[in-house]
């Protein structure tokens, strides 16, 4: 089970020994996170996850409790960030839970890094893999640095409008506000403004969105 989904996501997998491969599969398991469960905190080294479905989002939290979503990461990504004894370089302590029930094949932190000792493709592949996440984060950075709230509030539900093939989107605005890192309060009342200009309508359901064409151009 596990080697068919390994060799389609590394991309060394085949100049692997057959020795090597079992043992990856043999530290490898597969496990369902209900919605909220904590899936690694801190500079634990629970691992690299690969999500089979669902959803996960990886943050950072303040000493305050306030936290910033990094990122998400859906069917067909992987999460190396949680993997610290690999990236050894990454002093930042992150958080990674489950946004929705989601199931995910784990493979071992300690497994992982043995191997990328042995094979110095592993180890570009799991600095490659962090490096592409990073570029969210800035992405992140930027958001929150140098944009006006409603261009941020534009940029995410059109995202996701795209991302979920859907019109409406599905979330509460307490987590439209932690996926943009704002407060609920200021979240709700943008969505008011866009409703107000026949952008939105805002329901129990999520919100909708009634003129895509302005809220793309509110995105750009």
């Amino acid at each position: 089970m596990f080697e068919s989904v390994y060799k389609k996501v590394f991309p060394f997998w085949d100049d692997l020994s057959d020795n090597d491969r079992s043992f990856i599969c043999e530290n490898s398991y597969k496990k369902t996170f209900a919605k909220g469960t904590n899936l690694h905190s801190g500079s634990d080294c629970s691992g690299a996850f690969f999500v089979c479905s669902g959803s996960l989002r990886a943050y950072i939290l303040s000493e305050d409790g306030k936290d910033v979503t990094l990122y998400r990461l859906h069917k067909g990504d992987m999460c190396m960030l949680s993997a610290s004894c690999v990236l050894q370089s990454i002093t930042f302590d992150v958080a990674v839970d489950a946004e929705e029930d989601s199931e995910c094949i784990v493979l071992s932190g300690t497994a992982f890094k043995q191997m990328s000792e042995q094979y110095p493709d592993i180890r570009i592949f799991a600095l490659e893999t962090a490096v592409s996440r990073f570029s969210d984060v800035m992405w992140v950075m930027q958001q929150i640095l140098f944009m006006s709230m409603d261009k941020r509030l534009a940029i995410f539900l059109h995202d996701e409008s795209a991302r979920t093939s859907s019109d409406t989107i599905a979330l509460t605005q307490e987590q439209i506000a932690k996926y943009i890192g704002s407060a609920r309060e200021v979240v709700s009342r943008m969505l008011k403004y866009f409703a107000a200009e026949g952008i939105v309508e805002v329901s129990r359901k999520g919100v909708h969105i009634l003129d895509k064409e302005r809220l793309r151009k509110l995105a750009l």
